[in-house]
């Protein structure tokens, strides 16, 4: 049977896109490997966010030819759509599909690459149609493109303009996927806030016929701008299943350098949001993107972005030093900022950043909580071996089991009792049940 590799850079969104490909792929009866050495087609799903993303996209192809230069390479994504020719020039490469095309991605490398279709029968028994790095969380794509120009991103270049999935074919893949065992969704998109503008609806609608056509335990959102949110978004979360942490992203803590980066939300509102949320779901968890070192940024704006992610205070932030891409508007901005300055204020960010976690992770101690946790445990020295979880909030979490213990792909209710780097400890009970090869029970009471 034909082997399909697969693999992403960057977002999330590149990996529903994975997930998807993955299902059509093992529909007409090709199976995929997590060896590029092992595969007869190798796709490679690139980013190009920042000048960096897209060396490490090149980089990331080249290794993977090397590794099994027999291999068909197929190059999609964002840095194979914006330097199409410079992708086709990579040694290895023998197709390039832009974004505009992924839709069609499988059929275009069964045709162009002369690939046999497969009997159905061929697909392994019980194979689940599913790609991910771990099998109990899939990402979902809802949409793709965006109508707004921040004046830093490349994406919404790469990416086009807005289309949405339909319901029903969004619905159908969540259903398929709790059939392979999936216990959470995360619904992800380039303006995932913005779906359904192409179809008159929206996200909360999509979100309700989620919860009402489905039965996924979690369900969870990737990035969503804080300006798309309707005043009753957050009844959502009255549901349990919809679970109560959210990526805003803020950019900047100054009102001065949003405008500069044709952001939509003011700081005024950004709070006012979060404070919102913090009111109506116990204990909502709000985390975010920081752009350090845009340019014109002063010594003044930069000392009011940490004075307010202070006061707004964060569970994690992802923080990045500003860089060019050629392109943008930013680019084309006077007041470029030195490397020395911009490695400066990351350094100090981090720091704050990493004691609001802090303060956050003090705030879950003692608490009980259903935890989701994957599978792949790491053996320790000791002989236990150690498993990771996400808590609701999406606090991550690890407890230590004996190795004849199973509770990979398990939602548990876990007691949160310290911190140890950058994880807190969880304490579990385990049963017969969660022996090997038993039955999982879906939820344990400690």
């Amino acid at each position: 049977m034909s082997k399909i590799f697969l693999t992403a850079l960057g977002c999330r969104l590149n990996e529903a896109e994975l997930q998807r490909w993955a299902q059509e792929y093992q529909s007409i009866g090709y199976s995929i490997t997590q060896q590029p050495e092992d595969a007869a087609v190798m796709v490679v799903n690139t980013c190009a966010v920042t000048g960096e993303a897209a060396r490490k996209s090149r980089q990331v192809i080249r290794k993977h030819h090397r590794k099994n230069p027999s291999a068909k390479m197929v190059v999609t994504g964002c840095y194979a759509s914006l330097e199409e020719q410079q992708a086709n020039e990579i040694l290895g490469v023998d197709l390039v599909v832009s974004n505009q095309e992924k839709d069609q991605l499988v059929a275009k490398t069964q045709a162009v690459l002369d690939m046999p279709t497969m009997p159905t029968m061929a697909t392994e028994p019980g194979a689940p149609a599913l790609f991910a790095r771990n099998k109990e969380r899939a990402f979902i794509k809802v949409q793709d493109g965006c109508r707004y120009r921040c004046t830093f991103c490349i994406v919404t270049v790469a990416r086009g303009e807005e289309r949405s999935r339909t319901p029903e074919s969004i619905i159908e893949e969540i259903n398929q996927h709790v059939q392979d065992g999936v216990q959470e969704i995360v619904i992800a998109g380039v303006h995932v806030g913005g779906y359904g503008s192409d179809l008159e609806t929206d996200l909360f609608s999509l979100v309700e016929r989620i919860l009402a056509e489905t039965s996924v335990p979690r369900i969870r959102f990737a990035s969503v701008e804080p300006w798309d949110l309707p005043d009753q978004f957050f009844t959502l979360f009255s549901n349990p299943r919809v679970l109560p942490h959210m990526h805003l992203p803020l950019q900047s803590g100054a009102d001065s350098v949003l405008r500069r980066m044709a952001r939509r939300c003011k700081t005024e509102e950004f709070e006012r949001l979060v404070t919102q949320a913090r009111e109506h779901i116990p204990g909502f968890n709000v985390t975010t993107d920081i752009i350090v070192g845009f340019p014109g940024e002063t010594d003044e704006e930069f000392a009011a972005s940490l004075s307010y992610i202070e006061k707004v205070g964060f569970g994690h932030i992802h923080i990045f030093s500003y860089s060019p891409r050629e392109g943008t508007k930013a680019a084309r901005l006077p007041g470029h900022l030195d490397n020395a300055t911009k490695k400066l204020r990351s350094q100090k960010l981090h720091q704050l950043a990493a004691r609001l976690k802090e303060q956050e992770q003090r705030r879950q101690l003692e608490l009980v909580v259903p935890v989701l946790w994957e599978g792949n445990p790491q053996a320790l020295e000791n002989g236990m071996v150690r498993f990771i979880g996400h808590t609701p909030n999406y606090h991550r979490v690890f407890t230590d089991v004996p190795p004849q213990f199973d509770i990979g792909n398990a939602i548990i209710e876990t007691k949160l009792v310290a911190i140890e780097g950058d994880a807190i400890q969880g304490l579990v009970t385990l049963n017969e049940e969660y022996k090997k090869g038993a039955p999982i029970a879906v939820t344990l009471k400690p």
